[in-house]
């Protein structure tokens, strides 16, 4: 799924091709995409694109009137531009939204149509997108150190969730938490004063980086490729490859739809995390430590 870094990086690119250019067509050809009914769509064909921002995972497209356009992509929504008489025949093509220098193109690879499209009017009808998270980047310590011992949660569930930190998922609390070196199962709830501290920099860090790295891509070229396993990564999606600072084989567990890639040297002491499937069908043949695998 798109995260922070991502979004950022769509909005800088959007931002140089379609702000003040007017919507020429619309056309949606997914079912499930639209998820409101009033205004219609068609009320945009014609009307410039004010404005962009993002909402966590979500990009707005600012119209006058206090209209908005609101895209989730969810995990496998993407955009791309193609040339101003594109239109969307692929099997994988939600919409396409036509503008005089080119196309917007909205896709989702996936048999699962999850993306999201609203039109809302009003800023309390565009508030109800908000799930309350805070601003990873612009928060002080303090307010972290609120957010996250707000509830009792592992680290990673904590980092992921929209009502406690905005913009972060699956692949770059992995990033945070190796940068951090700590366990994405502790708990908040026996977190030290110093590993919150260490966590928040990192947070920063790794949010900070990926970000400025994307936008100045974003910047020159639009970002066709978006995707949460890039080769630079330190840990996520590197399962069974080595970790960049001290060797050892990067190890995995699985939750649901989403996995955990961690090192067990820099992050767990040795310790091997258990996996819910793994380790319940090896039960005391499920190795403890990086020594016994």
């Amino acid at each position: 799924m798109p995260e922070l870094p991502d979004i950022s990086s769509y909005i800088v690119a959007l931002k140089r091709q379609i702000v003040g250019e007017r919507i020429e067509r619309i056309q949606v050809r997914s079912p499930f995409l639209v998820r409101t009914v009033s205004p219609e769509l068609d009320c945009l064909v014609g009307e410039a694109v004010v404005d962009l921002s993002r909402i966590g995972k979500r990009i707005v497209w600012h119209f006058v009137d206090e209209r908005f356009l609101v895209f989730h992509l969810m995990i496998a929504g993407r955009f791309h531009w193609k040339k101003a008489d594109a239109r969307p025949t692929g099997k994988n093509d939600l919409a396409a939204f036509g503008f005089q220098d080119g196309t917007l193109l909205l896709t989702e690879a996936s048999q699962k149509k999850r993306a999201s499209l609203h039109l809302v009017v009003g800023a309390a009808a565009l508030a109800q997108f908000d799930r309350g998270g805070i601003d990873p980047l612009a928060c002080s310590l303090d307010e972290f150190r609120s957010a996250l011992q707000r509830e009792n949660h592992t680290l990673k569930r904590s980092l992921a969730d929209p009502r406690l930190l905005s913009g972060i998922g699956n692949a770059y609390s992995d990033e945070i938490l190796f940068a951090a070196k700590l366990s994405p199962v502790m708990l908040t709830g026996r977190i030290g004063a110093d590993e919150i501290e260490r966590l928040y920099l990192a947070t920063q860090a790794v949010l900070s980086d990926w970000t400025e790295r994307l936008n100045r891509e974003a910047a020159e070229q639009f970002p066709e490729k978006v995707t949460a396993f890039r080769p630079e990564m330190a840990v996520h999606g590197r399962f069974g490859k080595a970790c960049p600072v001290c060797g050892t084989i990067i190890q995995r567990i699985r939750h649901a739809e989403n996995e955990s890639n961690y090192c067990p040297r820099c992050q767990t002491g040795g310790k091997l995390l258990a996996d819910r499937s793994l380790s319940r069908l090896l039960k005391d043949d499920w190795p403890r430590s990086i020594d016994d695998l």
